[in-house]
């Protein structure tokens, strides 16, 4: 799908080139998210998702993340260079220049990789993010994030791994189509009626999130309030009808719970 496979040039990603229909949801969540929290939206990148795309497919095949090796490490058995991606010899050049390397995208990339053992969907995805505050500070730009603003993602997907990516340069090569054959579906959370929770905490137990919440009632937050669905237990200051609601009411907050953000059902 690359005009040229000479190992270490610059690449041309040609116009056959696609994403699925999930991955396309995946990109529109992801800049629903965004707009949410008050961050602008991104473009789709037909090199970014080339390259997310290969390196799902990479970690599938080949599992280069393996041992001290985490999910942004990339194998030897392809048109790359061999990454070992782990906090005890860092070496952020091997995952950040792949872009680079792989594709005519002259700019750095920034990677947000996961892995499921059992089947997942988009809301699966999402409510990882939103429940870790790493993957949380990264596409809202906040925490060791806070320098860089994102300009153009690719999104990538298989059976057990997502690759998301960030630059913060547009990309010359445009965004990519959808793979022929694949129906686009009607995205139910703008048709059905929606609340906007603002979470200030997640917890493993329900004693826990109770017990949050009742020194949340305490200091005057008469409407908060505890949320659950499927295994996440979230502890919500205050639930709204709109977005811009609870948008201002978030900026108002106690710099206590800087880290609150918005989820929306």
């Amino acid at each position: 799908m690359i005009l040229s496979n000479t190992k270490g040039q610059n690449k041309t990603v040609t116009d056959k080139f696609c994403i699925s229909v999930t991955e396309d949801q995946l990109f529109k969540r992801i800049n629903l998210f965004r707009v949410e929290n008050g961050k602008t939206s991104i473009e789709n990148s037909v090199s970014l998702s080339y390259v997310a795309k290969l390196h799902v497919d990479d970690l599938q095949e080949n599992h280069p993340d393996t041992s001290i090796c985490n999910l942004s490490s990339w194998s030897d058995k392809g048109e790359w260079s061999a990454c070992c991606y782990n906090s005890y010899v860092p070496n952020p050049d091997c995952m950040w220049d792949k872009p680079k390397e792989i594709t005519s995208f002259k700019y750095r990339g920034y990677e947000l990789a996961l892995y499921f053992e059992d089947d997942f969907d988009v809301d699966t995805v999402m409510q990882l993010i939103q429940s870790s505050k790493e993957a949380r500070d990264m596409i809202l730009t906040n925490g060791n994030y806070k320098q860089k603003k994102w300009i153009c993602g690719g999104f990538g997907i298989n059976d057990h791994y997502v690759s998301i990516w960030f630059a913060q340069r547009p990309d010359k090569e445009g965004s990519p189509g959808i793979c022929k054959g694949e129906k686009l579906q009607v995205d139910s959370l703008e048709i059905k009626q929606v609340s906007f929770y603002l979470i200030v905490a997640s917890f493993q137990s329900v004693k826990d999130a109770r017990e949050a919440l009742k020194r949340l009632k305490q200091n005057g937050y008469k409407e908060s309030g505890i949320l659950r669905s499927d295994s996440n237990i979230r502890l919500y200051i205050n639930k709204f009808e709109g977005l811009k609601e609870a948008m201002y009411f978030k900026q108002n907050l106690p710099y206590t719970y800087n880290d609150s953000w918005i989820y929306k059902q």
